[in-house]
């Protein structure tokens, strides 16, 4: 698939994730988990198949993992997870917005610090770093659902 033809996929997908999001959705498992997965996924798929990688590829993709799942769980903290109708639903708030903006800059810093440091832009897809940020969210959003005592929304049907 062209790259640019995925790169516009993955950038709806993202926008309509979020809309929903700032109106207020239920919270169900499917929907809060499929798609980091399914991103992660394509971004190993993605860098398991690039040749030519080293040792120092993998630490700054290692590190720069780390740091994605960890700004992801912070900005997952900020998500207003509430009861509603019996069931979990979600909701950003202005804090998740501004938590995604320091998302943005910090891991725009790190990748321009990692390409002026050596590391194959091939080592860095953006599937990867998207989709593991959306779990450390997921984990934090999962967290405080669970903590509410309240059942996950079903599924749509």
């Amino acid at each position: 698939m062209n790259s640019w033809v995925l790169a516009m996929i993955i950038t709806i997908a993202l926008i309509v994730i979020v809309a929903k999001r700032l109106i207020g959705e239920p919270l169900n498992g499917r929907d809060l988990w499929v798609p980091p997965v399914v991103l992660t996924a394509i971004g190993l798929y993605t860098l398991l198949n690039t040749d030519g990688l080293h040792a120092f590829d993998y630490a700054w993709l290692a590190g720069g993992s780390t740091l994605g799942l960890a700004l992801g769980y912070l900005r997952g903290s900020f998500v207003a997870v509430y009861e509603k109708r019996g069931f979990l639903w979600q909701r950003y708030r202005g804090r998740t917005f501004a938590a995604i903006a320091g998302t943005l800059v910090v891991m725009l810093g790190y990748s321009l610090l990692s390409g002026k440091l050596g590391m194959q832009s091939a080592a860095r897809p953006i599937q990867l770093s998207i989709g593991i940020s959306f779990i450390g969210e997921a984990l934090a959003v999962t967290r405080q659902g669970i903590a509410l005592r309240v059942p996950f929304a079903p599924e749509r049907q």
